[in-house]
């Protein structure tokens, strides 16, 4: 019975994952450059460039919408 209650553990926590996961965001990785008055953020996946607060990531995916190549 032991090992049915994790298979049963497992499932349940992948299907939470799945309903309560961003889909808008599932795919950006933020990475701050801090400025003097705030923060630029830089989206790893897509290029998306956003200004915000520092150490505080955007919480909407900015995909296409002015998003800039990122820089080497």
């Amino acid at each position: 019975m032991g090992p049915m209650f994790v298979v049963i553990g497992l499932i349940v926590a992948f299907i939470l994952i799945a309903v309560f996961s961003n889909r808008a965001t599932r795919y950006c990785r933020w990475r701050e450059r801090r400025g003097q008055s705030g923060s630029t953020w830089t989206c790893i996946h897509c290029g998306a460039q956003v200004q915000g607060t520092q150490g505080q990531p955007p919480t909407d995916c900015h995909r296409g919408q002015g998003a800039t190549p990122p820089r080497a």
